[in-house]
């Protein structure tokens, strides 16, 4: 496995904090940037004696900016510049700097003169047993494609002068990766590794502010990391991460998510590859997540009376009762739901924390110890608690909010945990919800604030054989809801993402109220929604008001017919359609500090109605009670 490495720029706090994090994190080294350095008190011994003391090794000290092919008295300057920073590398214990590709007004063309500087500068290294390498940067004055970077580092044929390849600089131009086949592993002094979204911006700006952890991005980093293990290399791989959000996050998460990144990023190089040693041990391959097998919600006595009263109005029978636990299991079509009411363990930590929520999620898989053991080695903590006689030893893992979720498959008896540990219920002790046509979990939608989104995002996909979706923009009257969604190819597993960006959005009022819960609403799909509708109704559901104006628009915007648009007014059910399909979705009201259920059906529509989401939201509130509205409404 190669060594892995991350730049201090990257992460927030001070070089104790980030070296502390980066540690942590499992990383083998870091890239000293200048500015972290410089504002540090101590001397450089006094740096290189912390960050081997932390287990770490400095790859690279960097950047070095403004070299090659300056005019005189601006060359000879240079050599004097570089000088003054091999002092301060050799006393900071590390032998490799950067120098990018030069940007200055001043600076002149021509390879064999870039060559020419190069080649000088690697005579002084090599006196002082140090290594540079040159990085073409994207918007460089003269040089801004790695393939005019190697031809100087060709040219240069020094030894102790190499070739730094950096993804996002050859990828946010285009530049075939192909290309990076041809140069000789030796003469790659190191690699890194950015991934970004696609923007269509200024290449400087778009660098220094977007820039996110490979696989969290839309850029082809896999492809450019199969381009550079073909050559041979088993250097470094270090991440450069210029992104304000991360700038100003949690040092220790956004560590964690980059040596997730790294590994997850091997792992698909190696099973891609098969012929090229990247593959990280003991890894199983991604794993297929067939869909939910439960939602577990945790509750006191009384609000486990108010949460079962909704269940059964939603036509969910009460099922089964643990043998020896104060959980009782509701079912609807292939839906179990779990409320428990427990008074010590996991669940009740829960619900002293977030209230009545969703404290947990059962996940079908292939294989569940092997899901377990994937998420281990992608940085996951595992969750366990004691089980009592006769109880099953479900595999788990806490997600990314601190939730429990739980892996369920065939092949162990996982699947047979309802018949193993819940007593069956008689007929005559359930309530008679009557038909009311739910067929399955369609979605889980979970919150969290905006800047958590990547972390979410890549913990999901880099477990899981799923893919996301591009990321959309919800208008809530306070402010904006980005919203990103993860899901298999078969659409039974799907994850909305939902980042708030002030408490102020009723999804940050969410997250503000319960403490942290992340899971904010449950949709459950109907093969007919206006039969469902009407057994609700007849149940007793009160559906959440919509306002006319938005059925008056819908003829408008669909040419739906009159009778069409009177149903769905007269049930309040919110209409999408686009060129595969239509989709239908009807709201519960709010329970809780905002949790709902959403039901749904799809006519062949793999979206989540992303343009009813205003409206929805406009209802929500309206429905909430005086005080309430005016916090969410300043």
């Amino acid at each position: 496995m190669m060594r892995t490495s991350i730049a201090t720029v990257s992460i927030s706090g001070d070089l104790r904090e980030k070296l502390q994090a980066i540690a942590g994190a499992g990383f083998d080294g870091i890239e000293i940037f200048e500015n972290d350095f410089l504002a540090f008190d101590g001397s450089p011994q006094t740096v290189g004696r912390m960050v081997r003391d932390a287990g770490l090794e400095i790859t690279l000290f960097q950047p070095f900016r403004d070299f090659e092919g300056m005019p005189e008295p601006q060359r000879a300057r240079a050599f004097d510049r570089a000088e003054r920073k091999f002092d301060v590398m050799q006393e900071l214990g590390t032998d490799l700097m950067l120098i990018c590709s030069n940007t200055a007004p001043l600076s002149l063309g021509g390879v064999d003169r870039a060559a020419a500087d190069l080649c000088e500068l690697g005579e002084r290294a090599a006196k002082r047993g140090l290594r540079v390498g040159y990085e073409a940067l994207a918007w460089g004055r003269h040089v801004n494609d790695h393939r005019d970077a190697w031809e100087i580092v060709r040219r240069a044929d020094h030894p102790n002068i190499g070739i730094i390849l950096d993804s996002f600089h050859t990828l946010s131009r285009k530049i075939d990766v192909n290309s990076i086949r041809s140069i000789p592993s030796d003469k790659i002094f190191i690699v890194q590794l950015a991934d970004a979204p696609m923007i269509d911006m200024d290449l400087f700006y778009w660098s220094r502010h977007f820039r996110n952890m490979p696989g969290e991005g839309d850029l082809p980093v896999t492809e450019f990391m199969r381009a550079v293990a073909a050559t041979g290399y088993d250097g470094v791989l270090s991440l450069e991460i210029f992104n304000d959000q991360f700038r100003g996050g949690s040092p220790k998460t956004v560590a964690v998510d980059g040596c997730r990144s790294l590994k997850y990023l091997m792992d698909q190089v190696s099973r891609a590859e098969p012929d090229i040693a990247m593959s990280v041990p003991g890894m199983p391959p991604r794993i297929e997540a067939e869909g939910v097998e439960f939602i577990e919600f945790t509750a006191d006595e009384a609000e486990a009376e108010d949460l079962t009263a909704q269940l059964e109005t939603l036509g969910f029978k009460k099922s089964g009762v643990h043998k020896s636990k104060d959980v009782t299991l509701f079912r609807q079509g292939g839906i179990n739901i779990v409320v428990n009411r427990e008074k010590e363990g996991f669940a009740h930590s829960s619900y002293l924390m977030h209230g009545t929520s969703v404290c947990a999620i059962g996940l079908k898989v292939e294989d569940a110890a092997a899901t377990v053991e994937r998420a281990k080695v992608l940085g996951a903590d595992t969750f366990g608690q004691p089980v009592g006689p006769g109880e099953l030893t479900i595999p788990a893992i806490r997600g990314v909010g601190g939730g429990v979720i739980y892996f369920i498959d065939q092949k162990s008896g996982l699947s047979k945990v309802w018949e193993i540990e819940f007593d069956s219920v008689d007929d005559d002790q359930r309530v008679d919800t009557g038909e009311i046509g739910l067929i399955s979990i369609d979605h889980i939608a979970q919150t969290m604030n905006y800047e958590e989104m990547l972390t979410w995002l890549l913990f999901y996909t880099s477990i899981f054989r799923t893919k996301k979706t591009p990321m959309v923009d919800i208008v809530d009257p306070s402010g904006l809801i980005r919203s990103q969604v993860i899901e298999n190819d078969a659409g039974s597993l799907r994850i909305t993402l939902n980042g708030a960006e002030n408490r102020r959005t009723l999804a940050g009022r969410f997250i503000a109220e319960s403490f942290g819960s992340s899971v904010q609403h449950v949709a459950f799909s109907s093969d007919d929604i206006m039969a469902t509708a009407i057994a609700l109704k007849r149940n007793g559901l009160v559906p959440l008001p919509i306002s006319p104006n938005y059925y008056e628009d819908l003829l408008s915007r669909f040419d739906l017919s009159p009778e069409l648009a009177g149903q769905l007014e007269t049930n309040n059910i919110l209409y999408d359609r686009d060129d595969e399909g239509e989709y239908l979705q009807l709201y519960c009201p709010s329970y809780g500090e905002g949790f709902f259920f959403e039901i749904v059906e799809r006519r062949s529509y793999s979206g989540y109605g992303a343009t009813n989401a205003p409206f929805r939201i406009a209802a929500q509130k309206r429905s909430l009670e005086p005080s309430v509205r005016q916090i969410v409404s300043a």
